[in-house]
């Protein structure tokens, strides 16, 4: 009867060792640990903070990593991202972009270069679940914001709506400044 109490009880400590050495596995190691989710519910509360959070997270120093996560996050499922101006053969030119095909096209440029975008002017119309955001940039490819010009200078017109949750980017529909198309003085800083 000893033998057999013995035995359960080597077998009982075996046991409880194996499951305590499965659970501490992962413990340790970081590369194993599960990421904590992040939480960016804040980045959407508001149009100022959805609009603030989309200039800063496209923005940063030459090979600093950009949160495209966060980016994409920004915009509804079905929103578009269009660009307008003229091509290298000066013909007039439109292009739609979903988050992710702009992150494609994007990210190795910017990150690799170095982009900078400020916000020079805002005007906001809201009406119920839906704003519209008129806003003027210009850009940078470093941070050196105290410089006399900048790259590029244009006008973001961005839709956005409220889904009673949260707000998302519907549309984004932007073109740079040109001397045939300067920004109005209502738009500049």
């Amino acid at each position: 009867m000893k033998k057999y109490v013995f035995i359960l009880f080597l077998t009982a400590i075996s046991i409880t060792a194996q499951a305590q050495k499965g659970s501490k596995k992962g413990q340790g190691n970081d590369k194993e640990k599960a990421e904590e989710p992040i939480d960016y519910t804040e980045n959407f509360a508001t149009v100022n903070n959805i609009i603030n959070t989309l200039y800063d997270v496209v923005s940063g120093k030459k090979d600093e990593e950009r949160d495209w996560k966060l980016f994409k996050l920004l915009f509804h499922s079905d929103a578009k991202l269009i660009t307008a101006g003229r091509n290298n053969e000066r013909e007039f030119q439109v292009k739609f972009m979903g988050a992710g095909d702009y992150v494609k096209s994007s990210s190795k440029w910017i990150t690799s270069n170095g982009f900078v975008k400020k916000e020079m002017r805002r005007k906001t119309e809201e009406f119920g679940r839906m704003a519209h955001v008129f806003s003027s940039y210009k850009t940078y490819n470093t941070e050196d914001e105290n410089k006399e010009d900048s790259e590029m200078r244009g006008i973001n017109s961005i839709q956005l709506l409220n889904d009673g949750e949260r707000w998302w980017i519907l549309n984004i529909y932007w073109t740079q400044e040109t001397w045939l198309n300067p920004i109005p003085a209502e738009y500049l800083d």
